[in-house]
């Protein structure tokens, strides 16, 4: 168990993803400035806010989230800096601790069960094709704009579970269960799941 400085967000950042951030509020200045001071590569956990609202506190946030890896931190002024992060692993929150001077959480690592199960390449590359598909119906409806080399994954199926997940044309909740599933098996077959519900309603927009 460790405490971890966190920036909860209405978004999900799932491992492998890129996350930028323009802090500043003053909390998070503090934070960004607290995690540069630390040895390492800085980094802080991302967590879900599932009710409330991202300024002003009083939100209720998600046990699982993520860390992030700080790659790029420019101060704009004395009062704002440009942060992008990259999800590296997930966590587990045991606790969520007082905010004071920021959010904090008492935080596990939680890896993925089962990495690597057999057949997995194969369900990535059918679950994949279903992402484009779906893709390209929102598209169409002017939902979303991904350029084609947007569209590709990673060889390694478990972090291809993670691409597939950010890719999909879904919400933050849904995102938030593909996040908290055990393993790349069970992420796919919420994907599959979600996926179902949304080219239907896809398939309707269009008719």
């Amino acid at each position: 168990m460790s405490v971890m400085a966190m920036f909860p967000l209405g978004s999900v950042l799932l491992p492998g993803g890129v996350l930028p951030l323009h802090v500043f509020e003053p909390r998070y200045r503090q934070m960004v400035i607290d995690c540069l001071q630390t040895d390492g590569t800085p980094e802080f956990g991302q967590a879900l806010i599932t009710h409330g609202h991202e300024a002003g506190g009083g939100d209720e946030r998600a046990l699982i989230g993520t860390v992030a890896q700080m790659i790029q931190v420019e101060a704009l002024d004395e009062e704002r800096y440009a942060i992008v992060a990259v999800g590296v692993r997930r966590i587990r929150v045991n606790a969520w601790l007082p905010d004071d001077p920021y959010p904090l959480a008492d935080v596990d690592d939680f890896p993925d069960v089962d990495p690597d199960p057999p057949g997995l390449a194969l369900d990535v590359a059918a679950t994949h094709a279903r992402v484009r598909a779906a893709l390209a119906m929102a598209m169409e409806l002017g939902d979303v704009h991904v350029d084609a080399g947007e569209t590709e994954i990673a060889d390694d199926p478990l972090v291809a579970s993670y691409h597939l997940a950010s890719l999909a044309p879904i919400g933050p909740a849904d995102r938030y269960r593909l996040l908290a599933a055990d393993g790349p098996r069970q992420r796919l077959d919420v994907l599959d799941e979600v996926l179902d519900d949304v080219e239907a309603m896809l398939k309707f927009r269009l008719s």
